[in-house]
């Protein structure tokens, strides 16, 4: 199996590096969450990001955009928003006298999808079948979508009145779920400070192109992972399936998005083999929506990441 170079590895890390600092230009603090986004992008995932309006997940998707070079679109989810609306559709021409294929916001590479919980199943069924698959089916062709294709789906946890909550199967499909939270005080000064004549936003220009991009994702899949540090990784997944207060733990889709995500986090810190810091660092974002409590420890108040953090603390961390 070949392994990716330590050279090559530092000027991931340089790279990753500026992206950062590009982004840090606009979004104020919140440097996990940006590494984990492009976590999610260098591994061809796509991130569920849940949290209050107004805490920047807009401008987090541009920013992102913006400094990688790439192109944005954002679809607002509604009750009455239909497929096609996402996918685009078929048309006929009169002048041409033929029917023509007119795209949808979909074909982008950075899609960000607002309170996607407020769509029909119908529609979020669409946008999840283009994510699984990057590609689009309409009238029998079959399109590629463009590549990086990153899409981030943002939900409200407050407003749930009339809402379609996402079902666990569909949940499964997001590689990682993050929550902006609200930023501390001496941010929140900061962040008035910056936007106080323009936005940030305005003045990103690219650091880095998507080819470059698409070129760091094929790399990091040559990034090591040795024996004990992928046992003691489904170690962690297989608990979260025998513990007492799980009704469906995680599966195997879970295991693979842990073992890629601990390898990109690796190479973005400058390493050509992953630790299994890697792993609990990843565990949570990674495998919390992909458990399902069951009644008696929801009653309890129990939460997946309180059962993450416990499986964490009993499973034996490998020591090499």
């Amino acid at each position: 199996m070949p392994q990716i170079s330590a050279e090559r590895v530092a000027a991931i890390r340089q790279i990753a590096a500026r992206a950062q600092e590009s982004i840090a230009r606009v979004i104020v603090g919140k440097e996990p969450i940006v590494e984990l986004l492009l976590v999610a992008l260098l591994c061809e995932g796509h991130v569920l990001l849940e949290d209050v309006p107004g805490t920047g997940k807009t401008t987090l998707a541009r920013a992102l955009a913006a400094s990688l070079g790439c192109s944005f679109q954002r679809i607002q989810f509604t009750p009455d928003l239909l497929p096609s609306d996402v996918t685009g559709l078929s048309f006929f021409n009169q002048k041409l006298g033929d029917f023509q294929f007119r795209q949808g916001p979909i074909f982008a590479q950075i899609v960000l999808t607002d309170e996607i919980n407020r769509a029909t199943p119908r529609t979020q069924s669409a946008l999840l079948e283009a994510m699984q698959e990057r590609t689009v089916t309409i009238d029998g062709e079959t399109r590629k979508l463009p590549r990086p294709f990153l899409v981030i789906a943002t939900q409200n946890p407050v407003e749930l009145e009339g809402t379609f909550p996402l079902p666990e199967a569909q949940l499964d499909r997001f590689l990682i779920r993050l929550s902006m939270g609200y930023p501390s005080a001496e941010e929140e000064e900061e962040i008035l400070t910056r936007y106080q004549h323009s936005s940030p936003l305005d003045s990103l220009t690219p650091v880095l192109g998507d080819v470059e991009v698409r070129q760091i994702q094929a790399e990091l899949r040559d990034v090591g992972v040795s024996d004990v540090v992928r046992r003691y990784l489904v170690e962690v997944v297989r608990a979260t399936r025998e513990h007492p207060d799980v009704e469906l733990g995680a599966s195997p889709r879970g295991s693979l998005a842990l073992y890629q995500t601990a390898q990109a986090r690796a190479a973005l810190n400058g390493r050509a083999f992953v630790l299994p810091d890697d792993v609990k660092a990843l565990a949570e974002p990674v495998l919390n929506h992909r458990l399902m409590l069951n009644a008696e420890a929801r009653l309890r108040g129990r939460r997946p990441s309180d059962v993450i953090g416990q499986i964490l603390a009993r499973t034996p961390v490998p020591v090499e």
